[in-house]
């Protein structure tokens, strides 16, 4: 009876985590219509203006900028997509 109740419990909980890890990473970065339809400068001016000042797009060079993407896409928690649209407007900007 123990082994039973012991995987039970191992199912139910791999399941929960499994859950919530869909919700919050893969359902969470979903954008919706109205972010998907922002452009690079809307995107670029929200979401950089949350944590610090917004450096100017002649800070970096166009392939600085992609790095800065990468990594700022992750600490944003911003979509490929919107930080596609960001860096794309700053290279050309540059």
């Amino acid at each position: 009876m123990k082994i039973k109740r012991s995987h039970y419990i191992l199912t139910l909980g791999a399941t929960i985590v499994f859950a919530a890890f869909e919700i919050v990473f893969v359902q969470g970065c979903a954008p919706t219509n109205a972010v998907a339809a922002k452009t690079g400068v809307q995107l670029w001016g929200e979401n950089c203006q949350r944590c610090h000042n917004t450096p100017s797009p002649s800070t970096f060079s166009p392939e600085q900028w992609e790095t800065v993407g990468m990594h700022m896409q992750t600490r944003a928690l911003i979509t490929q997509d919107e930080k596609n649209k960001i860096v794309d407007f700053l290279k050309t900007v540059h």
